[in-house]
């Protein structure tokens, strides 16, 4: 679901009228070739407009909502709070653990740290897609999206093992699963939290209320996900390396 050329060039022609191609690219960071075949083919990369966007001042996601294909991006409903926490990396949980294991016997931290001190990394994370996604599903999510979409549901599943999904994936997700329509380019990293419209601050809201129980849970829930990962990686490594051997 890219976005059509003919409507590309309208849209470009009204936030940047006289200005040539070359302009275009400088400014916005794209090279010249990729632009070029973009329009060729017909089919313009929605990074391509959210660079553009960016160098012109123009807020991402309005630009976005601008091409029929994601109109309904519009529509600026904020995240939930199981779509915020899916943002927080692990480090950032464990570190919140750790904080919360060091509060005294009244519930006040030990040694509280200055205001903006300890800031959240910046979303996406190494497993924000996957996050998300089981944070919005409800057990049918998957069949809704190959439905609307036409993936394969192997293929989806592909794609959220390697922590991705094509834009008008993440798009078409997000409808299926009734939550802002933006939450999933904040996964992918496409757009930021700013330019989605969640509120400021609202990740370490969504940190904060939860309890000591459902933290330690979570927590301990990315810890069981990433120790299977890095066993697979050792699994393969080793397979590698006695392919070699044999080879050798």
């Amino acid at each position: 679901m890219t976005i059509p050329a003919k409507a590309f060039q309208r849209w470009l022609h009204g936030i940047a009228p006289h200005t040539s191609t070359s302009d275009i690219c400088r400014v916005s960071g794209i090279k010249r070739t990729t632009l070029a075949q973009q329009l060729v083919r017909g089919k313009v990369a929605e990074a391509t407009v959210v660079s553009i966007s960016r160098a012109y001042n123009v807020n991402p996601v309005s630009a976005l909502a601008a091409f029929d294909a994601y109109s309904q991006l519009a529509d600026a409903d904020p995240p939930t709070r199981s779509e915020l926490v899916s943002q927080i990396s692990t480090p950032d949980l464990l570190r919140a653990v750790l904080a919360r294991s060091a509060a005294d016997p009244g519930g006040v931290p030990a040694a509280a740290a200055p205001a903006g001190s300890s800031a959240l990394d910046p979303a996406p994370h190494a497993t924000s897609v996957k996050n998300w996604v089981e944070a919005i599903d409800d057990g049918e999510l998957r069949h809704r999206v190959s439905a609307a979409t036409g993936i394969a549901p192997q293929n989806y599943s592909a794609q959220l093992t390697a922590n991705r999904l094509a834009p008008e994936l993440a798009f078409a997700t997000s409808l299926a699963a009734g939550v802002g329509p933006a939450s999933g380019l904040v996964a992918t990293g496409l757009v930021t939290e700013a330019e989605a419209g969640w509120p400021p601050g609202a990740r370490q809201s969504a940190l904060d209320s939860l309890s000591e129980g459902e933290l330690t849970t979570l927590a301990g829930d990315r810890l069981q996900t990433l120790g299977r990962a890095l066993r697979r990686q050792e699994h393969d490594h080793e397979k590698t390396e006695k392919i070699w051997e044999n080879l050798g």
